[in-house]
């Protein structure tokens, strides 16, 4: 079972209980656990007075009291965040890899989670959560949901991964461009275990996702999956891969696209001049910051006009500047439709995504990679 959720702008043409359908929808994949439950999220605050924290945290909490594992791993920003004092907020935030470095979420989780009465007293069950360290950001946004491998019965029917672009936040959920995917597959479940499993006992991102990457099946359809920064190159070459081997379309959403290699694969691919299809979106405001980090070395000016030949063909939302307390609403997809691949996760197309903790996959499903062309073609009509 494949299941996809597309999510826009609320104030620009989104649903406006986009939010509520999210907290709803995450709710129901934690409540169908039967015996673990383990998340690797960057970032997960939401607003403790709001009813979609009450439906997630409580899910959450009730699973907890059933005796499932739930553990929830997410991003410490720590010293990461302590960068030099000449370096402006916006170059701070690109350097950082394009989202805003969640020093509040620890906090949130130990109020929220480890017996603190936030709810009823009979959900004060302690919610196992660990702060992941690195050099880069522990960037995923994922969610295991009974892992064969962590059971003794090897074989679970509702073994299931949430994963995507999507941050656990409101603003993720109401104003920013995302997808959320959930597959149903007990062997994708168990290499998605084995990355977070070395997030867990290591509290540190340094060189998970090493030989975590292989093929799985999901039902009848085939499914690449990779991890970095273990297998960053991997994750980034498949990427190459894909956008080189497209004869009839190449349709992208992405926050960022400043790794040199898709930005060279995808200007030859577009200069061949045979594909049917070529377009996309991308982040204005933050593809603007790195265009400006670029231009400070004359030896940037031929990657420069290549990423400005391919942002000729596609359309661009000008997101709100980052600050820690603005509205964050970047377009913050992270998409490649190759032919009837799709690449998705939480790999952003930058050389940032190779050194960070992410996940990616190639769905091989024509019925799927034509669904997001047609969300990446209505993101791109609304912002042409």
């Amino acid at each position: 079972m494949i299941d996809v959720l597309f999510l826009r702008d609320v104030t620009r043409g989104g649903r406006t209980d986009q939010a509520s359908v999210v907290a709803t929808k995450l709710a129901t994949f934690v409540g169908a656990a039967k015996h673990s439950l383990h998340m690797a999220i960057y970032d997960f605050r939401l607003d403790p007075t709001g009813a979609n924290f009450a439906t997630v945290v409580n899910a959450l909490k009730v699973a907890a009291v059933r005796g499932v594992d739930v553990r929830l791993a997410y991003y410490d920003p720590g010293a990461k965040v302590a960068l030099a004092t000449t370096v402006s907020e916006a170059e701070r935030f690109a350097e950082l890899g394009g989202d805003p470095a969640p020093s509040g979420t620890g906090t949130f989780l130990n109020h929220v989670f480890a017996g603190s009465g936030v709810l009823t007293r009979s959900l004060d069950v302690p919610v196992n959560q660990k702060g992941i360290a690195g050099s880069n950001l522990m960037h995923h946004k994922y969610v295991i949901r009974d892992a064969p491998s962590f059971s003794t019965a090897k074989t679970m029917v509702g073994s299931a991964v949430w994963k995507g672009s999507a941050n656990f936040t409101d603003d993720a959920w109401s104003f920013q461009e995302n997808n959320i995917l959930t597959i149903g597959s007990g062997a994708l479940c168990d290499r998605y275990e084995r990355d977070f499993l070395e997030l867990w006992d290591s509290g540190n991102i340094r060189a998970t996702g090493a030989g975590d990457a292989g093929t799985v099946r999901a039902g009848t359809t085939t499914v690449d999956v990779a991890f970095a920064p273990g297998d960053g190159s991997i994750v980034e070459q498949r990427i190459v891969d894909a956008i080189n081997a497209s004869k009839k379309r190449i349709k992208v959403a992405s926050m960022v696209i400043s790794s040199r290699p898709i930005l060279a694969a995808l200007d030859a691919a577009m200069q061949r001049g045979t594909l049917k299809s070529f377009g996309g979106i991308y982040d204005a405001t933050e593809m603007n910051v790195v265009l400006s980090l670029w231009s400070k070395n004359p030896a940037n000016s031929d990657i420069i006009a290549t990423f400005k030949r391919i942002a000729a063909r596609m359309s661009f939302k000008k997101s709100i500047p980052y600050s820690p307390t603005s509205r964050h609403n970047f377009m913050h997809n992270k998409v490649v439709v190759c032919d009837d691949l799709l690449v998705t996760g939480s790999f952003n197309l930058s050389h940032n995504a190779t050194l960070n903790a992410e996940n990616s996959l190639i769905v091989h499903s024509p019925s799927l990679a034509q669904a997001y062309s047609d969300y990446i073609d209505l993101l791109s009509a609304e912002y042409a």
